[in-house]
């Protein structure tokens, strides 16, 4: 536990280190007289799903910060005395998969800052697709890094800012980054709450209680603590929460909305509702649209745990095709597409799934999946139902076809990595060992969510970005990690 206090005012950045050795989930909490730390503590809970490979927490007591963060998943790294410590008024949370920076505790968030105005905790969840000059320019004028997050190059823009309060030196970061980013940020005595102007990554604000204000990537962890859900951050916004109440300001014009599609296809929780729209009824109507587009004759539907069965279930509703469990999945396995490495993606498969033979054993079977990203998983998948003795496999999937990375924080930053842009639909039928393969088409996927195309980021079906990505760009989560003679020139 760090108790922080900074000599050097306005130029110095600490990383929160401690003895307990990472979609990310942001959530925040102002509640005088609550224990925001243990609050905290159930908000990120609640959003593990969206990381987890660290998480931290920090809060302010009024006059100072107090942070720990550590590697692993929430229940890992805190513990009943963590919580204990961990006094105040306000508590930022945060849980983290890394897009920027590899999975080290240096990277760890909230990061704590210090601006001329006082002591700030930082907490981000997207990717700054300009991170590499702002660090380069940062360097050149001699700040040193911790770590190699691009949220440790916001929170030294905030901190070497000449504006008078924290407010103003929040705007002039907005002012100098460019990307998505949804930002928790506490002060001892304020929370904010800061989105992108093209809203790429989910914020939410929520009621707690009469006097408390709550923040979070997903509306799930606002009911967890029982907080009611007031709106949502809007593009370009930075709502303030103090004891005043709650205020917010337009910093950035918005753009055009493109909250990414796919944390309605996989990446949110189903209990979740961005845009006002359910997660869980938009996944069950890509299952409908689905087996409208691409019906299948078979015995039985089955979707892969867990984000595949509300497609399944909508995908059985309309084919009249029975749902069964085909699948028995390892709770305790992490989730293979965020996992951080290769290596752990192909290990995770036969750990994380059993087939049930007594379900699939001489059946016809449709398989529903949310997406197909590098493909390293759907082959053993469909392999080991074809060892628990499923006669055909006919797989479905609940999106178009994968082709391009994403920069606005998913881990996919290379096209080679995307089995789609190599491959056609039928080879990869063939490489994944189904008997037949269809994708939900584009149409049909914004039809399931119910709102326009014009309000979504789905550049990595169709190349489309809603943030210019500039040609010779080639972000490498490692990138802020490699020293500038080995980088070459761009």
């Amino acid at each position: 536990m760090r108790e922080f206090s900074c000599p050097d005012r306005g130029k110095c950045l600490l990383a929160c280190h401690h003895t307990w050795r990472d979609a990310c989930g942001v959530f925040g909490i102002y509640a005088p007289g609550q224990d925001v730390a243990r609050l905290a503590y159930f908000g990120i809970f609640a959003l593990q799903h969206r990381g987890q490979e660290s998480a931290g927490i920090a809060t302010g007591n009024g006059h100072t910060l107090q942070c720990k963060t550590g590697l692993g998943l929430v229940t890992q790294v805190f513990n009943e005395e963590d919580i204990a410590q961990l006094q105040g008024d306000v508590a930022l949370g945060h849980v983290r998969y890394s897009t920027t920076g590899s999975n080290v505790l240096a990277n760890a968030q909230p990061v704590i800052g210090e601006h001329r105005s006082g002591l700030f905790a930082l907490a981000h969840n997207g990717n700054l697709i300009n991170a590499r000059a702002l660090r380069d320019e940062l360097a050149a004028e001699g700040v040193q890094f911790e770590g190699s997050s691009d949220t440790e190059i916001m929170a030294h823009l905030i901190a070497r800012s000449s504006a008078d309060c924290i407010e103003e030196a929040v705007e002039d970061m907005m002012s100098q980054v460019k990307g998505a980013y949804s930002l928790g940020i506490i002060t001892p005595t304020k929370l904010l709450a800061i989105r992108d102007p093209n809203g790429v990554r989910p914020l939410a604000v929520g009621r707690f209680n009469s006097a408390g204000w709550v923040i979070a990537s997903e509306t799930c962890a606002l009911n967890t603590i029982n907080a009611s859900f007031v709106r949502e951050v809007e593009p370009g916004e930075m709502v303030i929460i103090d004891k005043k109440g709650m205020n917010a300001v337009q910093v950035l014009p918005p753009q055009r909305k493109a909250v990414c599609i796919f944390e309605f296809i996989y990446f949110a929780r189903p209990d979740s509702h961005i845009y006002g729209k359910s997660v869980y009824m938009s996944r069950v109507r890509m299952g409908h649209m689905l087996a409208q587009q691409a019906p299948a004759e078979a015995d039985l539907v089955i979707g892969i745990p867990e984000t595949g069965i509300p497609h399944a279930i909508g995908f059985a509703q309309v084919s009249k095709i029975p749902f069964g469990e085909g699948f028995i999945k390892n709770r305790y396995i992490h989730r293979t597409f965020i996992a951080p490495g290769q290596k752990l993606r192909d290990l995770g498969v036969r750990m994380k799934l059993r087939p049930l033979e007594e379900s699939v054993a001489g059946k016809r079977v449709v398989v529903v999946d949310d997406s197909i990203v590098r493909g390293t998983t759907t082959g053993p998948e469909i392999a080991l139902l074809r060892e628990a003795g499923a006669r055909e496999v006919h797989l479905r999937i609940s999106c178009p076809p994968i082709k391009w990375p994403c920069f606005y924080g998913i881990d996919t930053s290379t096209r080679s990595e995307l089995i789609a842009s190599r491959l056609t639909v039928e080879q990869i039928r063939q490489h994944v060992g189904a008997d037949t393969l269809a994708y939900l088409n584009m149409k049909n996927l914004v039809a399931a969510v119910g709102l326009p195309k014009s309000n979504f980021c789905t550049a990595c079906f169709d190349n489309d970005y809603p943030i210019p990505i500039p040609p010779d760009l080639r972000i490498s989560k490692f990138e802020l990690e490699a020293e500038p003679a080995a980088r070459g020139s761009k």
